[in-house]
C-alpha cells in the first residue's frame, strides 16, 4: 500500500494568496524550482512531499476557492493560465495541480454542508476517478461501496478521494435520474479509507502518482454522494465539464517550455554537416516557424473559446451546441499539437534529444501518456459531431451533458 504524502500538520495559511494576480505570479516563481526538481519527482514516481508542500505554499491548490470563501477566486481562464505556467516547469506537477485543485468545484455539487465542514480548508486536495467502474449498494443512511479505479492522480498526496459507481439496490442496478439503465453517482471518501496500489509504472507523467486504488464495502454516507448533472448552487463551476476546462494547460505548457528550450539551443548551435549556425539553417527555422504557428493557434482556440463559453454562463446564458463544442475541440487539439510539436523539436535536435540532462526526452513521453487519456481521444470528437448533428454521443461527459 502506497502511503500518503500529504502533510500531518498544515502550514499557515496566512500568506496564501488571495488574489489571482498574486496566485500567477507565485505560479512563475515556481516554474524553475519545478524544473530543478523534475528529475527527482519522475524518480520517486509521485510528487515529493516538499513539492506539494511548495505547490499548496503557492495556494495552488486553493486557485478554484471563491472569494467570499477566502479564496482568490480564478475562474476557468485564468486556472488554465496557471496550469499552464506550471507546466513549464514539470508536468507532472501541473497534472496533479490540475486534479488536485478540484475540491471547490466538486463542493458545487455536494450538501452544503458537507462542503463547509469537511471541504472548508481552501488547501484541501482531492484525487480520484469519476467514471463509474465501482459499484454501490444502497443501505441506510448511504451506501456500501465496492470497486477498483485507475489513474488516480495524486491520491498519493490526496486529503480527499472521489470514486465513481453504479448504484445498485437490492443487488440489482438501479435507474438513472432520466430512466438510464444505470445510475452514475461520485462517492466521496478520505483517502486513508481507500487501499493505494503501487501501479504506476509508466513511461510518461510518472511523476503524478496515478496509481490505482479499491475499496471493499466501504459505507459512504448519503450526503458524501452527488451527481455531476445536479448542482447544489448555480454558477459558471456548477456544471459537470468545469473541472475539464484547465486540461488543456498541461500540454500548451509543455510545448511552450520544449519550444522555448530549442530556441535557445538554436542560438549557439551549428549545423555539423555545412557548418552553418542553426539560426541561418532552413529547417531549424521552418520547424521553429511551424511549431510556433500551431501552438499558438491552439493556445488562442483553447483561450478564446473559454473566454466565450465563461461570457455565456456568466450572463446566464444557455449554451449552443456550436458554443459547447467549441471548447471541447479546442481541448482535444491542444492535446495532438503539442505531441506534434515536441515529437518536431525531438527529431530536429537528433540524437542530443536522447541524453540527460536535454528535458526533450521527458517532454515526449509525458505527452504521450497524457495524449492517452480519455479526454484526448477520438471517443471525445464522435461525441462533438453527434452533438453537431443531433445524434448520440458516445461520451456525453466530455460535452458536459449528464443526466
Amino acid at each position: 500500500m502506497v502511503t500518503s504524502q500529504a502533510a500531518a500538520t498544515r502550514r499557515p495559511a496566512t500568506s496564501r494568496p488571495v488574489t489571482a494576480e498574486e496566485l500567477l505570479r507565485r505560479a512563475e516563481d515556481l516554474v524553475p524550482v519545478l524544473r530543478a526538481a523534475s528529475e527527482d519527482i519522475e524518480r520517486a514516481r509521485r510528487l515529493p512531499a516538499e513539492v506539494v508542500e511548495q505547490l499548496r505554499d503557492a495556494g495552488v491548490f486553493r486557485m478554484g476557492v471563491p472569494v467570499e470563501q477566502g479564496g482568490p477566486g480564478l475562474d476557468s481562464v485564468q486556472q488554465t493560465e496557471v496550469v499552464e505556467i506550471l507546466a513549464r516547469g514539470d508536468a507532472s506537477a501541473a497534472w496533479c495541480a490540475m486534479i488536485g485543485m478540484d475540491t471547490p468545484l466538486y463542493a458545487q455539487f455536494l450538501p452544503e454542508s458537507v462542503a463547509r465542514e469537511e471541504l472548508g480548508d481552501p488547501d484541501i486536495i482531492t484525487a480520484g476517478l469519476i467514471l463509474p467502474l465501482g459499484r454501490a449498494e444502497r443501505v441506510p443512511g448511504g451506501y456500501r461501496v465496492t470497486g477498483r479505479w485507475g489513474f488516480g492522480s495524486g491520491i498519493t498526496h490526496a486529503d480527499w478521494v472521489v470514486a465513481g459507481c453504479f448504484v445498485h439496490r437490492d443487488g440489482r442496478p438501479e435507474p438513472g435520474p432520466d430512466g438510464a439503465p444505470g445510475h452514475w453517482r461520485i462517492m466521496l471518501a478520505r483517502r486513508e479509507e481507500f487501499e493505494v496500489l503501487d501501479t504506476w509504472h509508466t513511461t510518461g507523467l510518472a511523476g503524478s502518482g496515478s496509481c490505482d486504488y479499491q475499496a471493499k464495502d466501504l459505507f459512504v454516507p448519503e450526503e458524501h454522494s452527488f451527481s455531476l448533472g445536479h448542482p447544489r448552487t448555480p454558477g459558471p463551476h456548477a456544471t459537470p465539464e468545469a473541472i475539464l476546462r484547465n486540461m488543456p494547460g498541461v500540454p500548451l505548457g509543455v510545448a511552450r517550455a520544449a519550444l522555448d528550450y530549442v530556441r535557445e539551443l538554436a542560438a549557439d548551435r551549428t549545423d555539423r554537416a555545412t557548418s552553418t549556425p542553426w539560426a541561418d539553417t532552413y529547417r531549424v527555422q521552418l520547424a521553429v516557424a511551424e511549431s510556433e504557428m500551431e501552438l499558438g493557434a491552439a493556445r488562442h482556440a483553447v483561450y478564446g473559446s473559454l473566454r466565450r463559453q465563461m461570457e455565456i454562463i456568466d450572463a446566464g446564458g444557455e449554451l449552443d451546441p456550436d458554443e459547447r463544442v467549441d471548447t471541447v475541440l479546442a481541448r482535444v487539439n491542444a492535446f495532438r499539437v503539442a505531441r506534434t510539436i515536441v515529437s518536431r523539436l525531438y527529431d530536429l535536435v537528433a540524437t542530443t534529444a536522447i541524453y540527460r540532462p536535454s528535458p526533450l526526452d521527458r517532454w515526449l513521453r509525458d505527452l504521450t501518456t497524457m495524449r492517452q487519456h480519455v479526454i484526448a481521444q477520438d471517443q471525445v470528437l464522435q461525441s462533438a459531431g453527434a452533438h453537431l448533428l443531433g445524434g448520440t454521443p458516445h461520451n456525453p461527459f466530455s460535452l458536459g451533458i449528464v443526466a
